[in-house]
């Protein structure tokens, strides 16, 4: 099964997930100029493409883990991944400056709301890791020291869960879940590969 999973993956192209990536955005809008979303349509709007950020966030946490120990290859998709997470940050980001707080009293929220520090944090972190998530990125700064940089995106994961737990008002198991499946795939890169036991040799031969 994972085998036919894996060669329906290597022929499969990453680029429509750009292609689709923008949809659900567009639709939360959508849904916000009809008066879908309530007496509150900026709130739901900034509240739903933060939830998608993490959702992708946890999606390219999980491609390495479920390739060493499931055996299905994502690989090739995990910057799509990591691209469009960055393009959900942004657009809750940007909702919550234009459209919620409008551009007031942004510094003082920072500084003073422990949750937007938090938040903005993991933004600043992610954008060197958008900007060199390209082919010509990799060949200058090495493999090595791309591979390096791009392990900000354990901290990013784990701060925009973080922010997540420190938003929400009183005890919510949502967000307690969220940081709990971060922290067990960052755990999980450490845990060591079960070896396959080496084969029996053929006694009848030689």
């Amino acid at each position: 099964m994972i085998d036919r999973l894996n060669q329906f993956l290597r022929r499969a192209p990453a680029w429509p997930l750009y292609v689709l990536a923008p949809l659900p955005i567009a639709w939360l809008y959508y849904q916000g100029l009809t008066g879908a979303l309530g007496v509150d349509p900026v709130k739901k709007i900034e509240h739903q493409l933060g939830l998608w950020a993490l959702w992708l966030l946890i999606a390219g946490l999980a491609v390495t883990p479920l390739m060493r120990f499931a055996g299905l290859k994502l690989l090739k998709f995990r910057r799509a991944i990591g691209v469009i997470s960055f393009g959900y940050v942004l657009a809750h980001l940007l909702t919550w400056l234009v459209l919620d707080v409008q551009f007031l009293n942004v510094w003082k929220d920072i500084v003073k709301r422990p949750y937007i520090t938090i938040g903005m944090l993991a933004f600043t972190l992610m954008i060197p890791l958008a900007a060199t998530s390209n082919n010509w990125s990799l060949r200058k700064l090495g493999a090595l020291t791309w591979r390096r940089l791009h392990k900000l995106t354990y901290a990013v994961c784990v701060l925009g869960a973080l922010h997540f737990v420190m938003l929400v008002k009183g005890f919510q198991i949502e967000p307690i879940l969220y940081m709990l499946v971060i922290l067990g795939l960052l755990a999980l890169r450490v845990v060591p590969k079960r070896r396959r036991p080496a084969s029996t040799p053929n006694m009848a031969a030689g």
